[in-house]
């Protein structure tokens, strides 16, 4: 799988605030960015779990953290298949 790296620019008072390294930070965001995608409709769970760095189950198991609901496009497109 070929990967591009993005540069976002923080302000060192974000870590110091934080309590977290760069690393840490980096992680937390590509996670937040794959979540806020995927709950937007606009990545896959697949997707959204590559981006994130792990595998499907495992970033539906975390969605709970961002109180995202998991599969929540699946349903909507059984509702609206039925209505």
């Amino acid at each position: 799988m070929a990967t591009r790296r993005v540069v976002v620019n923080v302000p060192e008072k974000i870590f110091l605030a934080e309590k977290t390294d760069e690393a840490a930070f980096g992680r937390e965001l590509s996670m937040l960015a794959a979540v806020k995608l995927y709950e937007l409709g606009r990545l896959s769970s697949g997707r959204a779990a590559e981006m994130a760095g792990m595998s499907r189950v495992e970033f539906l198991m975390n969605l709970s953290r961002y109180r995202v609901f998991p599969l929540a496009s699946e349903l909507e497109d059984l509702e609206t298949s039925h209505a």
